[in-house]
């Protein structure tokens, strides 16, 4: 704030004039508190969504790779999460890896060549991902078909927001179909109408 003399001239602010008060500090704080309390809670389902959009994304984009990897080299390739001897099994929410399963029995041999091509990170959370009760793979053949299986539904959960679960369905043909809120009421259903459930 800048001072006037008894002549009506204003005097150059000084290094005393500058800054804030106590009480304007106080009042600062105590604002920035309460919005805070407020929006912090209302930020988690927002991590939780994006947590989820993610996961699906980085799923989908594998599945997308093994697809256009069988297509190009013309070889079976499948994914799915191997255990320690290179086996496929049912803990989906582990690493997933894609390789050219060359000799088509669900284990990586590297021994034959057979190599990873890319892998999925798991899930670092507690949520879910669930393929099917008991399978463990996505095979494609050469022509991007699925091998041996019919339609398969990926269903992601995440935990204590149910209401967020996303889903990617892969048709026999090989195409990926992400869930989508087909009635509107904020949850997304699978191609058929079905809400996602990790059951």
């Amino acid at each position: 704030m800048n001072m006037t003399t008894k002549q009506g001239k204003l005097l150059p602010q000084t290094k005393s004039s500058i800054g804030m008060t106590l009480i304007e500090l106080l009042v600062s704080v105590a604002i920035i508190s309460v919005l805070s309390f407020i929006a912090i809670p209302n930020l988690q389902p927002f991590i939780v969504k994006l947590r989820v959009d993610n996961e699906i994304s980085n799923l989908h984009r594998a599945l997308l790779k093994a697809r256009n990897h069988a297509i190009n080299s013309g070889n079976i390739v499948t994914l799915c999460p191997l255990n320690a001897n290179n086996e496929c099994t049912t803990l989906w929410q582990n690493e997933l890896s894609v390789f050219a399963d060359l000799n088509n029995n669900l284990i990586l041999d590297e021994a034959d060549g057979e190599r990873i091509l890319i892998s999925k990170a798991a899930i670092k959370t507690s949520d879910k991902l669930v393929y099917g009760r008991y399978r463990t793979r996505v095979s494609y053949h050469p022509d991007g078909h699925l091998s041996g299986l019919s339609n398969g539904t990926f269903r992601y959960c995440p935990k204590g927001f149910e209401q967020f679960s996303r889903a990617i369905v892969i048709a026999r043909s090989g195409r990926l179909y992400t869930s989508s809120d087909i009635d509107n009421d904020g949850i997304e259903e699978t191609r058929s109408n079905n809400e996602i459930t990790c059951n």
